[in-house]
């Protein structure tokens, strides 16, 4: 099985992005999924059909989904929804309905991975590609196994035990019900079944993340962003695609200016995310609606090539800490260490080789430290990072 997430800034057209990677990999005939967990929606817009919360059949070998929260909550919690329900009940809480008490913020993510998670091991698909949320959520919704992990072995046991004892004592005076013992199991199921699901988005043979940007400054730099800290999550970014570049047939004056910035931007981008593959998109003469339109636009990128395929997997980033000091590590291929430089600015650590420079937008712990030093061996740079920054 194949898992491709879709992400990138709100607004770049991973929608349509997704939708048609989905459909060139069901027209060379593997079932597939294309799945949206965006609390948005588009992409039934973006399919021009009207979508439902479980799987819908829309041409041979594919199938379409709009995760819907609420639906996810009353068909699969069972114990954890009903104490949920009886705890608000208890307190007579009005003006809103039990169905959104039930599902609280972060639900979106977590009943997402968990309905992925059963086709996986259903193996009801071949290919399930998943249009995310904006950046932000879409991290939110990765690291998410991880942060449960750390709270239930870290303070699951203890209030399990602590709601155990208390529960005959504090149910009288509180005038609210603790939750039972099925329900804490249930708590633990969810959480074993997450820490399932990171396993399978952390398999590089299975799961890849492709970054989908406009050549736009801000774009660029959350995606910058996002691509360090998937990189220290240890997630494969196998692919990034730049979408609506306008053609260089376009002639009216009107948009020479704008073809010059996109032009700029382009080459930032691949300075950023080399040796990731980089994929380019048109601008349409029309909006991308509607099954033609996207067949059009999946040509347009992956120009016959497999759309499912497997990019590139090589981890570019990694950080760890030594000491008091902080070491990135960046994959650099086809380098020798007498053509290398590297200056930090701010939240950028900028790598030139030779002709060409690589800009790394540094995660938050370092851009308050300065480089300390540095190292190129077997084709890994390692950044020393220590001390206060100059910035």
């Amino acid at each position: 099985m194949r898992i491709i997430l879709y992400t990138g800034k709100g607004g770049v057209g991973k929608t349509s992005i997704a939708a048609s990677t989905a459909l060139q990999s069901a027209k060379k005939g593997q079932k597939t999924l294309v799945v949206s967990t965006d609390r948005a929606h588009s992409l039934g817009d973006s399919l021009d059909i009207k979508l439902s919360p479980e799987p819908q059949e829309i041409r041979p070998n594919l199938w379409a989904q709009e995760i819907d929260s609420v639906h996810e909550v009353e068909k699969g919690w069972g114990q954890v929804q009903k104490y949920l329900t009886t705890l608000f009940t208890a307190k007579t809480i009005k003006d809103i309905t039990t169905e959104e008490l039930t599902v609280f913020p972060g639900m979106e993510d977590l009943l997402s991975l968990l309905r992925i998670l059963k086709y996986y091991k259903e193996k009801t698909f071949e290919v399930i590609i998943i249009d995310c949320a904006p950046t932000g959520e879409t991290l939110a919704l990765l690291s998410f196994p991880e942060m449960l992990r750390w709270w239930m072995d870290k303070l699951f046991p203890i209030k399990r035990k602590a709601v155990k004892f208390m529960r005959p004592v504090a149910e009288p005076i509180l005038g609210i019900p603790l939750p039972t013992d099925s329900v804490m199991e249930e708590i633990e199921k969810i959480y074993h079944e997450l820490d399932e699901m990171r396993q399978v988005f952390s398999d590089r043979e299975i799961t890849s993340i492709r970054i989908v940007v406009n050549p736009e400054k801000m774009v660029v730099k959350e995606a910058q962003r996002s691509f360090t800290y998937l990189n220290i999550y240890d997630f494969n970014v196998d692919a990034v695609v730049v979408n609506r570049i306008i053609p260089s047939n376009i002639s009216d004056q009107y948009f020479s200016l704008w073809k010059d910035i996109q032009k700029k931007y382009q080459e930032m981008i691949r300075d950023s995310f080399s040796p990731v593959p980089i994929y380019y998109v048109p601008l349409f003469e029309q909006e991308i609606v509607g099954l033609e339109m996207l067949e059009r636009m999946s040509e347009e990128i992956f120009k016959g090539e497999e759309p499912t395929a497997i990019k590139y997997n090589a981890r570019t980033q990694k950080i760890s800490k030594e000491n008091n000091e902080y070491i990135m590590e960046i994959y650099m291929p086809f380098t020798t260490k007498r053509d290398l430089s590297l200056n930090q600015k701010g939240d950028e650590l900028i790598i030139r080789v030779g002709n060409i420079k690589r800009t790394i937008t540094l995660p938050r712990t370092l851009q308050s430290l300065s480089v300390q030093g540095a190292k190129f061996e077997d084709e890994i740079l390692k950044v020393h990072f220590g001390g206060v920054s100059n910035e």
